[in-house]
């Protein structure tokens, strides 16, 4: 998902053939070679010409119109010689020699259409992932003290947009995350995942309390939703080997630490963003080498003849091992296997490495906060 994004224009009818053109025109040709071995083995009169027309239809299923073409003027061509072979064609034999032309243009025309429509698919899905990346910046590979990974996998192959968000800044009160899930999907999701994205990317920098961040992000929500409408988040902030987090009906967080796996629930339960939510923080001491797995609910309802995927069973094998990056590749191959390629949600992944603390007069320390100085 947030590989680059090949802007070069397609260019119709340059470059070699696709591999559906290739793949049309050989069974095409193979057909008309059949065809044309069997009717000249039967000699005279003509009988199978018309079998000559299922191959542009056959193309036609395949290959570009341009191929069709090429194909349907063969098999025309084919079909007149064994007509003027029979010196004195029958009217059966010109029938289906006009039959071969009539197939030839409703193949073509098929094509056409159905390239157009394969080309606007294409740059539909093109769009959608221009905007899902203006959305969702890329991530790492290092933000702070955290080595820090992403990666967004979407539900359906022909389409990379949906709702879920994430965010990773280093703020002068350290590093700050989100991750968060809209609910709904399309474009309605997307603008209000970009709003809750917007508003953080501001709020962060400015609020020292992560209270106060909710607050302003369920403000924001409220403003711009229906009454049945909210976004689910986790927000959680690093600062000096402390781990602060606030849940807003997300899934908690999963700390990978020596071989456990610890999910980081809430004190207590709160609603998610424009409901109002009244969070209580979790405050947790990392120790270096400790990962921590933010994650959608996709990844949760991921499942295979009703069995849910086992995240917490197998989060450390999968992801304690190599880069972050590494370990959220092997999350996915897992997953994706799992389920046998058919997910019915979006999944973000965060996947976040402590390695220490920075040395004192590295450290971000922001002068209007009260007490943030030691001396």
């Amino acid at each position: 998902m947030l590989s680059d994004v090949r802007t070069q224009p397609f260019q119709p009818g340059r470059g070699p053939l696709s591999p559906g053109s290739r793949a049309g025109l050989g069974a095409a040709l193979a057909l008309l070679a059949v065809v044309s071995a069997v009717e000249w083995a039967d000699g005279r009169p003509a009988h199978y010409l018309a079998l000559m027309a299922a191959a542009p239809l056959l193309a036609g299923a395949l290959a570009s119109w341009r191929v069709v073409a090429v194909v349907g003027a063969l098999a025309s061509a084919t079909g007149v010689a064994f007509a003027v072979a029979e010196r004195g064609a029958s009217l059966v034999t010109a029938v289906n020699v006009a039959a071969i032309v009539l197939a030839t243009v409703i193949a073509a025309g098929a094509a056409a259409v159905r390239q157009l429509q394969a080309d606007r698919i294409a740059e539909l899905s093109r769009l959608a992932s221009v905007a899902q990346q203006a959305v969702l910046r890329p991530l790492g590979p290092q933000v702070g003290t955290l080595a820090v990974a992403a990666r967004y996998i979407s539900s359906t192959a022909t389409a990379e947009i949906g709702g879920d968000l994430y965010e990773v800044m280093d703020t002068p009160y350290g590093v700050r995350m989100i991750i968060g899930d809209v609910r709904g999907k399309g474009l309605d999701a997307v603008r209000l995942a970009s709003i809750v994205l917007g508003s953080y990317r501001h709020v962060a920098y400015e609020r020292a309390d992560l209270r106060a961040v909710v607050t302003d992000l369920d403000r924001a929500v409220a403003r711009n939703v229906g009454d049945e409408d909210f976004v689910t988040a986790a927000l959680i902030e690093e600062r000096g080997g402390t781990l602060t987090i606030v849940n807003c009906g997300h899934p908690p967080p999963l700390l990978l630490r020596r071989g456990a796996v610890i999910p980081l629930e809430p004190p207590a339960p709160a609603p998610p963003l424009g409901f109002m939510p009244v969070v209580r923080p979790r405050v947790e001491r990392l120790e270096p080498g400790d990962r921590l797995l933010l994650f959608t609910d996709g990844l949760g309802e991921a499942r295979r003849d009703g069995e849910f995927f086992p995240t917490a069973d197998r989060a450390w094998r999968l992801l304690g091992h190599g880069t972050v990056a590494d370990g959220l590749a092997s999350l996915e191959t897992a997953l994706v296997e799992w389920v046998q390629g058919r997910l019915d949600d979006d999944i973000a992944l965060v996947l976040m490495e402590y390695a220490g603390t920075r040395s004192a007069t590295a450290a971000p320390v922001p002068s209007w906060e009260v007490g943030a100085a030691d001396g």
